[in-house]
C-alpha cells in the first residue's frame, strides 16, 4: 500500500523530486523543479543515485570504488544545487542512495511521505524518452505512488521558466 502523503498537512511542505544525472537534459528537469516549487511554496528534493558496485572480488578495491562514485555524486549535486540556487534562491535537500535508480526513486517516496511530485526531463535524441522515464513509466503509471511530470528535454530556459 502506498504511503500516505502528507504533503498538505500542517506542519508539512510539498516536495518536488528530480533525479540529478549525467544526461543533457538533466538540468531541464531541475529548472522546473525549482521554478514549481518556488512558485507554489514547496521545496526541493534532488536525488543521485549511484549504481551498485559490481566488483566484489576484492573489498579494497570496492571501496575505493564505492568512495569515487560518492564523490562524483557529491560532485553532481553541488553542481544541481548551484544551479537551483541561482535560478531559484532555493535550498535543495539532496540525498545520496545506492541501487538501481528507479527502484531508489520509488523508495524515497515511500519512505518522504511530503514528496508529491517527480520531475523527470525526456532524452532529446531519436531512442526514446530515456532509461529513467521509460522505466517509471514501464512500472505503471496508474499505480506510481505520486504524479510524475516529464519535462521535454528540447525546452530552453525561459521556456522551462515560463510553463513552470
Amino acid at each position: 500500500m502506498a504511503t500516505k502523503r502528507k504533503s498538505r498537512a500542517e506542519g508539512h511542505r510539498r516536495k518536488f523530486l528530480a533525479v540529478v544525472d549525467d544526461t543533457p537534459e538533466c538540468t531541464r528537469a531541475l529548472l522546473f523543479a525549482g521554478q514549481r516549487a518556488l512558485h507554489t511554496s514547496g521545496a526541493l528534493v534532488l536525488l543521485y543515485v549511484i549504481a551498485p558496485s559490481e566488483f566484489t572480488q576484492w573489498a579494497g578495491v570496492e571501496n575505493i570504488m564505492r568512495a569515487e562514485a560518492v564523490e562524483t555524486a557529491e560532485a553532481a549535486l553541488g553542481k544541481a544545487a548551484d544551479l537551483v540556487r541561482e535560478n531559484t534562491g532555493l535550498e535543495p535537500q539532496v540525498v545520496i542512495r545506492e541501487g538501481g535508480r528507479a527502484e531508489e526513486v520509488i523508495k524515497l517516496i515511500e519512505e518522504d511521505e511530503d514528496i508529491a511530485i517527480l520531475v523527470l526531463a525526456a532524452g532529446t535524441d531519436s531512442e526514446g524518452p530515456g532509461p529513467l522515464v521509460s522505466a517509471l513509466i514501464g512500472k505503471g503509471v496508474a499505480t506510481f505512488p505520486v504524479p510524475i511530470t516529464v519535462v521535454p528535454g528540447h525546452l530552453d530556459d525561459e521556456t522551462v521558466a515560463a510553463v513552470a
